[in-house]
Parts: C-alpha cells; structure tokens; sequence
C-alpha cells in the first residue's frame, strides 16, 4: 500500500495503526525496575508455538448442569439484536467471548442440554458461572468489537493470533528539500511518502540498501545532513548523490526521488526503461563512467526483483493467507503484495485447540490481524470461510474502500494462495523439527544434571559494569520453543551502597528483585500472567560463575525461602577456552562434560545469549550516558578538541563509529589523544 501521510495530524493520528515495538508483549511481570523493550532489536523471530490444548484439559470446570443455568439465566435477559457476549469462570477469568446477530438465540443454542456439542463446548459450558452481554448496533460492529476483546483478554477457549507486531514502511520524507529514505513504524505523522507494509525489518532494510545503490538517495538525519561540509562515505562509495554539499542540484536530485517512488509505487517497468535509454544515450556519446553508473543502478533494481521472489501479473494490492494443520498444531502464512511486487512474507502460530478447523482458525485470525492493521484491497484465503461477506463489509467500512474476501479457485490468484500453502506447511514441519530437537535437547540435560523433571523454563542471569558504571543485570528465558525474548528482562542496578565491581553484589539486588515480583506479584501482573501458556516460575536458574558464585545465590533463595528451583553455575574453562567448562550444582562435585557434548553446547548457548543481552543492554546506558555527558567527559578533550571533533565529523554518533586512524586525522587531536577517545568509546566491559 503507498500512500502519502495526510495533512491533518488528528486525522493521521487517528487513521493510522497504532505504533508497536518489535517483540514487546504485555508487560506480565513488568515494573518501574524493568524494560521488557530492551528484549532485542530489530530481529523478527517467528512466533514460538502454543502449548497443544488437550481436550481432557481441566480448566476447573464444575457439573454441565451449573453452566447451564448460568446461560440460562443471561439467555432470559439477552436482546435479540447483534451483539458480544463473554462466557467467566468462579475466578471471573474470561472463558470465551463470541458474537451473534441474534444474542438470545445464540446463547439459547449452548443452553439446550440436548444439542450435540463439541467436547471442547461441553468443558466451555462447564467451567461457566457467568455471562456478560454487549449490544451494539449492527453485526459488523459486533465483529470487530469480538476481535478487539479477544486480542485484550486472550480467552482460553478462543483462537489467539500470537506474536502480533506493527509491520515496518519505507518512508520518503517530504519535509525537507532533499528528502531522506528510512524504515518507520508506527504512526504515520512525519510528512511524505509511505510504502508497505513489509512483512519484516530485514526486508526493509534490504529494499533501502539496494534503492540506495539504485537512486543514490540519502538515508542520513536531517542533523548529519545540515552538518556536513564535504561528502560523506556513501558518496563515495556511490550510495549517494551527496546533496549535502551539493554534489548535485535540486533538480537532479529530485529526479532520483521521483524515479525511486515510481519504483516503489509499482512503476518499475518503466523506471528500467528509462536508466536503459540514459545508459543507452551516454555509452554513444562515449561517457562510459556515467553509462557505468546507470549500468549499476540498473543491476541494483533487478536485485530488488530478484529477492522478490514471486511477483504477480495481475495482482496489485493483496494480502494472502494460507492455513495448514499438521500435529495438532495450526500455521497460517502470509504474503504480502503491493504495487504488483512481493513485499515479503510471516508465518503465523496462532493459538487454538485441536478441534478447530482450518476455516475456523483462519476467520478468527483474520479479524483479529486487522484489528489495528489497514487492509488491502483484496484478501485471497486458502479456505472458504464461514463469514467471509460480513468479515469483507468490516474491513470495508474500516478501511474506507471496497475490500474483497474470496478464496480462489483458478487462476493466477489461486496460484499465490497454493504457493503460500506451501510455505505455510514447510514453516509449520520446521518449527515442528526445531521444537522436536530442543526437547530432546532438554530431556538430555534433566538427566545429565539429575533434575527432578524436564525443565519448562530456564531463566539464564548475567550482569555487566565499566569499573562499576552503568551497572546492568539481565534475565534470558528459555524453553521448549527455544529463546523466549518477549519473557528476557533487563534490571539497571540502583542500589547505591554497592562497591563498584562487586558481582555478588549486584546479582544479589537482580535476584532479589525477580523473585521477589514473583512471590508477591502485583494484581495487574498475576491477572495477565492467568491467561499466559508459559509458565512464570523457572525449573532451572542459571548463572555466570564459579562455586563462590552458586553459593552467594543458594544464600539469597535460603532467604527468599525458594527451595523448589535448581540452581546451577558455569565457570568458563582455563583462557575462557569455550568447550572446558566447569558445572557446579548445591551438594555435588563439579561437573565437567565432554566438549562436544550436546548438551554442553546447549548450555554454551544460553550462557552467550545472557551475555550477548546484557551487554546490550549495557552499551545503550552507556551511550545514553555518553549523549548526555558528552566529549568532555574524556580526559584532555577540551572545549577546542571537541569543536574539531564535532566539525570533522558532524555528530557524536559519527565520532563514536570513527577508527584510530580517521580520529587522528582531526586538527589538534594528537595519536594518543585519538586512541583516549576511540577507547572511550568501545571500552571491553568486565
């Protein structure tokens, strides 16, 4: 979808999907101490898969005949009109929250003992006390609201879409005269043209760098931009037209812009046709460095194509779902097209019990994947859905123009939907295998380290300081999927008695904080950690560490009376040799296993993820740190050194990427001074 932002910024504000970090989940144990949002950054993981929901599950139910006359008696209050309603349990945890032309009737047809159910019903009806009722005024918007309600409550006996994050745009600003090429998310308030959505962050950036070689736009801020008294390295390395310094003019530059938003725009055709006349033109006036050029932005746009992959004929602007079942488990892959290019696809684990069907599955994700996402003009399904007129007219008078629902049968359209079938069910076999893997992977390590059963969860800590500055604790969890990184935590150490560099201090303060949230857990974290598949409190804690190290922390859980997790340490080997490691558990003799031990290995792998979080995590105090501070904060940078810095190079960030030899360069900073500042910057952390 392209489009330019509009002029009104109420309206953007309101037109537009409301912005989302990428893997930042509802913040379940999070408080003033912790930044779930420092998980990671831009990476796009594929969503982890539910815990299969048995249908002997217990979810407290009590006799049929008690829910029953609980939906008898709502069905004698309920109106006849369209309307929500939601099915609780004694705990008042919402069980189910469904939607009906006719309210009454459809809570009538639960009611009646005699009707042949589903099992899956039967234990819905079982476990219900309580029925709540919401009008509204035609069945479309009762749709949309049961969309926005399951997305808010995650009902146990609903489908969830999981995994949901804001989608990312290629954005060509229009608010400066040499506009500037970026990733953005969220709100569309900036001024200009806006391309997408792409189905990840890696697409985009891949686009951008490819456009970049193809029309030579800048990518750098407005800041840099306005800074620069000589081209940059993008310039030179032809990645840019430099209209910093006015390597080129307005007018030159403006064409690029507007042959790369044709581009975007699915004028792409045409734009080859022109660069192949221009290359034409200047190889028979026997320029051949500027044919060259045209030579390469050329190369540079089929690149584009070629990552593409499948790129339709007649398809303009579709969104494609595809749904395929295997193992009790569901995954719906989607393809995105617009201006007739394939902008990347996801693939989707969505939440749901064995006994749903695939159209099932598939129209109650769709409702709630656009919940706060615009839709295409045309939405192609592997299957027919039940609801698929009512689901088009919604999304209709949301989006503000015609949307089609269909499922293809012929045709270049049913194409699209059988390639992205297939893809669906290769996602859907990998994560199977991977799953598969890491649970024997788990198995192995409960009975090499005699754990009372296969651990679940496995919480990994590790903390990291400069001599004690910008102290920084960190929490990764793993499980059966692997790295849950919408479950990592990052605690920043503020106890101010602690000495700079003491470890046992510092882990002291993290731990204690954790598992103190989890003993006494706030009611808005216990309420949402309710309806959550993983579990909160770990089998195993590992940390970073020796024999001193594990027995520091068995100390803090004999306070915090925590008995019923094991505890495990891992000391690196002679020389931090990765492969020599030592184990050490409460009230055993060290550990030592074979170096290719799988096992061992999995073990090296959580350890360097808690080190590759928390370090992270470290730098973007410290660079926060060094924002705030600035140059000065360097010993002999001095006002007049800092002046040469900054219009050498432009901006601290700039400063902070340059080498030794580039720093030496600057008037009056002397080799020794250069080697202060690049070590200020890039320090080893302890």
């Amino acid at each position: 979808m392209v489009h330019d932002s509009p002029d009104n910024p109420d309206d953007r504000a309101r037109k537009a999907p409301p912005a989302q970090a990428i893997d930042t989940p509802p913040e379940r144990l999070a408080g003033p101490d912790v930044d779930p949002a420092a998980a990671g950054g831009d990476d796009e993981d594929d969503a982890l898969l539910p815990d299969i929901l048995e249908e002997s599950g217990a979810v407290g139910e009590g006799p049929l005949a008690t829910g029953h006359e609980a939906i008898e008696r709502a069905v004698r209050l309920a109106p006849t009109s369209p309307g929500v309603y939601r099915m609780l349990n004694a705990n008042a945890d919402v069980l189910y929250v469904g939607k009906a032309k006719n309210v009454k009737k459809r809570l009538s047809s639960y009611a009646r003992q005699s009707a042949p159910l589903p099992a899956r019903i039967l234990r819905m009806i079982a476990a219900t006390v309580t029925v709540e009722i919401v009008s509204t005024t035609t069945e479309t918007e009762a749709l949309l609201l049961e969309a926005n309600l399951i997305k808010q409550l995650r009902p146990r006996f609903n489908v969830q879409l999981r995994d949901d994050k804001s989608f990312p745009y290629i954005l060509i600003t229009g608010d400066h005269w040499a506009p500037q090429i970026l990733k953005h998310r969220g709100a569309q308030t900036r001024p200009g043209r806006y391309f997408g959505p792409f189905a990840s962050a890696g697409a985009v950036n891949r686009t951008i760098t490819a456009l970049q070689r193809a029309f030579l736009i800048r990518s750098c801020t407005d800041s840099f931009f306005e800074s620069r008294t000589r081209p940059c390295l993008l310039h030179q390395i032809r990645r840019c037209a430099g209209p910093c310094t006015r390597e080129i003019d307005f007018g030159g530059y403006s064409t690029l812009v507007r042959e790369a938003s044709d581009f975007l725009s699915g004028k792409s055709h045409a734009v080859k046709q022109e660069l192949a006349g221009e290359m034409e033109k200047a190889s028979n006036e026997l320029e051949f460095e500027r044919a060259a050029l045209y030579r390469d932005r050329l190369a540079a746009l089929s690149a584009i194509q070629s990552q593409q992959g499948i790129n339709p004929r007649t398809v303009e602007e579709a969104d494609v779902f595809a749904i395929h079942q295997e193992g009790g488990f569901s995954c719906v892959e989607v393809f995105f097209f617009r201006t007739g290019q394939n902008w990347g696809n996801r693939a989707y684990f969505p939440r749901a019990e064995k006994s749903f069907t695939p159209e099932e599955v598939l129209g109650s994700f769709l409702a709630q994947f656009y919940d706060d996402k615009p839709p295409p003009r045309n939405i192609l399904l592997s299957h027919d859905i039940e609801e698929s007129e009512l689901l088009a007219n919604a999304l209709s008078i949301k989006a503000g123009h015609k949307v089609e629902v269909t499922a293809p049968k012929r045709g270049e359209k049913k194409e699209l939907v059988t390639h992205a079938l297939t893809n669906a069910r290769e996602a859907l076999g990998r994560k199977l295998a991977d799953t598969a893997t890491q649970s024997r992977l788990l198995e192995a390590m409960a009975a090499t380290l005699s754990l009372p059963h296969v651990p679940k969860r496995i919480e990994v800590y590790d903390n990291s300081h400069i001599q004690g500055t910008n102290a920084v604790g960190a929490m990764i969890v793993a499980g059966p999927d692997g790295f849950v990184k919408n479950q990592y935590r990052k605690f920043n150490i503020k106890s101010e008695g602690i000495t700079p560099g003491d470890d046992f201090a510092m882990m002291r303060e993290v731990l204690e904080r954790r598992f103190k949230r989890l003993i006494n857990p706030p009611e808005d974290a216990a309420s949402k950690a309710k309806d959550d598949d993983f579990p909160q409190w770990p089998d195993l804690v590992i940390i970073d560490g020796g024999r001193g190290q594990l027995n520091a922390v068995r100390e803090i859980f004999a306070n915090l009376g925590l008995t019923q997790v094991s505890l495990m340490s891992v000391a690196k080997g002679p020389d931090r040799d990765a492969g020599r490691e030592t184990l050490f558990m409460p009230e055993r003799e060290a550990i030592k296993l074979e170096p290719r031990d799988p096992v061992l290995y999995f073990i090296q792998r959580l350890r360097d993820e808690a080190h590759r979080f928390v370090i992270g995590s470290h730098r973007k105090l410290r660079k926060k740190d060094i924002r705030e501070a600035g140059l000065q904060e360097i010993p002999g940078i001095g006002p007049s050194r800092k002046r040469a810095l900054l219009h050498h190079f432009g901006t601290l960030k700039e400063i902070e990427r340059a080498s030794i030899a580039d720093l030496g360069k600057v008037p009056g900073v002397s080799a020794e001074s250069a080697r202060r500042i690049f070590e200020y910057f890039h320090p080893q952390p302890g």
